[in-house]
């Protein structure tokens, strides 16, 4: 089973914190999506007649697209690939987008689950981030949406400056209250030349605290997992049944096709990404061009991937697939080093799998990357 991911690169506004790439101005937006769609096109043979399982919209803010112009992409994706009965196809969306009308249409659409940039409840959090909704569109979206679609996700920041664990546990609270089946969950990340990034080092906000980020990490953990929500990768909660397949997919290392402007694709042994410009993406495609650059995988860099998305999941990383995969060096290699995180109780082997312990979660990022391949042993 394969996906296909398609980046819709335009918003209303720019995110204080947003590092991924987007444009403020829609004037090239048609000519955006045809060449999207002739990406399809021209890359149709590239999964090798994989049957793809999930569809999956993000930004950017694909809701800003009209249900036409939605449905004009979905329609080529079925035209050019095979695609199972029930596929799993998701919509990211902004509160600010998802009037009555817009959910309304989205469910009488392919669309069949949301994935909905909440963040916060609070007013005050929302501002400092620079986010396009306030706290009344965020709730009003929800109300309105869960009477529409039975799948539907939330995103959630922690560690905000100024938002303390009182005011946390009431955004969780908030979004439970919503009988929400899915959340995903991440500390508030400081990237390099980001307004965010600007105005702390020019003190107009606070910086970022680590310690209260990971403290509200467990505070979500310890809430959630008393509603019944699986924690089953590092920054996503689901209900049985609810988990993401197109993020599971990618966890799992199944190929997928990256259409879009920055866009990033996979099949097994190769990754590849588009040009993150939309001037140059969409005159290249109008030219019958791929803007792609790609990249080989060497047995070196499939452990070291197969190490990263296996920790962050409850699937972990399988020893016996290490030494049928990649050799017996890796395998001794990995116990080497994974040695200290079981002294520590970070790292936990069973059953021949290797688990963050729930102490180990929040730095499971930090453990992989000890855990990688350099060189050769």
């Amino acid at each position: 089973m394969g996906a296909v991911y398609i980046h819709i690169p335009f918003c209303k506004q720019a995110c204080y914190y947003c590092d991924f790439h987007f444009s403020t101005s829609l004037t090239r937006k048609d000519e955006m999506i045809a060449a999207i769609c002739q990406e399809i096109e021209l890359r149709k043979s590239e999964l090798n007649n994989t049957i793809i399982e999930t569809i999956y919209f993000g930004g950017g803010t694909p809701s800003i697209l009209s249900i036409n112009e939605i449905n004009k992409i979905i329609d080529v994706v079925y035209q050019r690939h095979s695609v199972v009965s029930s596929p799993e196809i998701t919509l990211e969306a902004n509160p600010d987008d998802l009037s009555n009308e817009k959910i309304i249409e989205l469910s009488e659409s392919k669309i069949n689950r949301l994935s909905i940039g909440i963040q916060s409840f609070f007013e005050q959090d929302l501002q400092l981030m620079n986010r396009a909704h306030n706290s009344d569109e965020a709730k009003k979206c929800l109300e309105i949406a869960t009477h529409y679609f039975k799948n539907i996700s939330i995103d959630l920041i922690y560690g905000i400056p100024d938002c303390n664990n009182k005011q946390w546990i009431e955004n969780i609270e908030t979004a439970l209250s919503f009988g929400i089946p899915h959340i995903s969950s991440y500390a508030l990340t400081v990237e390099p030349k980001t307004a965010l990034a600007s105005f702390i080092q020019k003190g107009i906000i606070k910086n970022v605290d680590d310690e209260k980020a990971q403290e509200q990490f467990y505070i979500l953990k310890d809430i959630l997992k008393k509603h019944d929500f699986v924690h089953y990768e590092t920054s996503n909660f689901g209900k049985e049944g609810f988990f993401s397949k197109n993020n599971s997919g990618y966890w799992q290392g199944k190929s997928y096709l990256g259409i879009g402007p920055s866009a990033h694709s996979f099949d097994g042994n190769q990754r590849s990404w588009n040009v993150r410009n939309n001037t140059k993406y969409i005159k290249a495609i109008q030219e019958n061009s791929l803007p792609i650059e790609r990249e080989i995988l060497s047995i070196t860099d499939k452990y070291n991937e197969y190490i990263m998305t296996g920790l962050r999941t409850i699937w972990g990383v399988s020893v016996d697939k290490i030494t049928q995969d990649f050799g017996e060096k890796y395998a001794s290699y990995l116990a080497m080093q994974s040695q200290k995180y079981l002294d520590d109780e970070l790292l936990i082997f069973e059953n021949g799998i290797l688990k963050t312990t729930a102490k180990g979660q929040f730095l499971s990022d930090g453990i992989a990357s000890d855990l990688f391949m350099l060189n050769l042993v």
